[in-house]
């Protein structure tokens, strides 16, 4: 298990779902209604009408001095280049780019996993997610 805790005195690593408009917010209440009050380990945050420095400032606040993934929708964008640009400490912050709800559930359950394995299970995890599941071989 991890010994690094977030601001809030929780053992393991935070997240932050960094995201264009409301998606952010309404993933993280997704993860709530599935998984409970695990889904505190998630903070939700948009880049509606905030500038790219202060977007990255707020990022910044927000992630406070342990462990954190932070998850965007897009890599490339004002969200992914805010991430890039805030988590460049090599090693205990990460970005997982291209979001999805099973990435974010599989977090939730395993976040006191020390951060870089956590971050390359969440993007084998959210890969495996996507499926066409009634295709014609």
């Amino acid at each position: 298990m991890s010994s690094e805790s977030s601001p809030m005195g929780d053992p393991g690593v935070r997240g932050v779902v960094l995201a264009h408009g409301p998606m952010a917010r309404a993933m993280v209440d997704a993860v709530r209604r599935i998984a409970g009050d695990k889904a505190d380990a998630l903070v939700p945050l948009s880049n509606d009408q905030k500038t790219p420095d202060a977007l990255k400032e707020e990022l910044d606040r927000t992630m406070g001095d342990g462990s954190v993934v932070v998850f965007t929708d897009l890599q490339s964008g004002s969200c992914g280049m805010a991430a890039l640009a805030t988590c460049r400490d090599g090693g205990r912050r990460l970005v997982v780019c291209g979001v999805n709800l099973p990435m974010l559930l599989d977090f939730v359950f395993h976040r006191d996993l020390p951060v870089d394995e956590l971050a390359d299970r969440l993007v084998k995890r959210g890969k495996a997610s996507i499926t066409r599941p009634l295709a014609k071989s």
